[in-house]
């Protein structure tokens, strides 16, 4: 299965007392892959430093780096190379969901209810809450 966590979901998911904790431990584990594109882990990291502190977002970014390089397949770059106009509420957000779509993801996870319209609107990555993705894929499956 792969997913694209969107920026508001990745921005917790690395801190440990966080509910969205589980999505980096299931992602870590071979779980999931995670689309991204060079843009998105740029926005990430730019985020994480606005938000959080430059050495949070460091570590984070490594760590992404490298169960990346360890874990075969478990990030999946793509370039979109088409924009599909799929978020009318907010045109900054269509980055993330081409990148969804080029990766022919499964779900998109996020908080943001701009990307409601991508739910039934033909295209393969449904928006889902991250509590949503967790009870449905993660609570009581085994890992592999």
């Amino acid at each position: 299965m792969t997913v694209y966590i969107d920026t508001n979901v990745a921005l917790t998911m690395f801190k440990p007392t966080h509910r969205n904790h589980a999505l980096f431990l299931a992602w870590a584990s071979g779980r999931f892959a995670w689309a991204v594109a060079t843009d998105i882990l740029l926005e990430y990291e730019e985020i994480m430093t606005r938000l959080g502190s430059a050495a949070y977002a460091e570590q984070a970014m490594r760590t992404v780096t490298v169960i990346g390089s360890l874990r075969s397949g478990s990030l999946i770059h793509v370039s979109p190379a088409y924009r599909f106009h799929t978020i009318p509420a907010d045109a900054d957000d269509d980055k993330f969901a081409d990148c969804a779509i080029a990766a022919h993801a499964d779900y998109v996870i996020t908080e943001d209810r701009d990307f409601r319209p991508l739910a039934g609107a033909g295209f393969k990555p449904q928006p889902i809450t991250p509590e949503e993705f967790i009870a449905r894929h993660l609570v009581g499956h085994a890992a592999p």
